[in-house]
């Protein structure tokens, strides 16, 4: 989820460099959403492992 609110920044600044006024904007928000959820997603998990005490599995 990271990764493609990453993306939606990118393509704003890519629309505003090229003039697309309207598609940046859109692209900001939906970062800026994606963003948001991925962040309070991330929290909520964090609070879930040190509550329930298990550690959170590496996976490479």
């Amino acid at each position: 989820m990271l990764r493609i609110a990453i993306g939606f920044f990118v393509l704003g600044l890519v629309a505003i460099l090229l003039g697309a006024n309207g598609v940046a904007g859109m692209s900001f928000e939906i970062g800026k959403n994606l963003l948001f959820v991925f962040l309070v997603l991330a929290v909520i998990s964090f609070i879930a492992s040190m509550v329930t005490g298990r550690k959170m599995i590496n996976r490479h």
